[in-house]
């Protein structure tokens, strides 16, 4: 299998299991990025208390 074919097996099957939208989300996650992420996911995590963390889960977990 080429590179490109695997890519496109392999995004076809992120497409029929996650849709479309979630699927290009999940692959941008890999893109390569600029910058420090750590620092980064300092800034929007460290300022959420846990209650809110569990929260957003109990929010995900019932809206599947």
């Amino acid at each position: 299998m080429t590179p490109i074919e695997l890519y496109r097996k392999g995004f076809k099957a992120l497409v029929d299991a996650l849709g479309y939208e979630d699927a290009v989300r999940f692959i941008r996650q890999f893109d390569g990025c600029n910058g420090d992420y750590t620092t980064k996911r300092h800034q929007w995590l460290d300022s959420l208390t846990m209650d809110e963390i569990l929260a957003d889960i109990s929010s995900r977990q019932s809206n599947e």
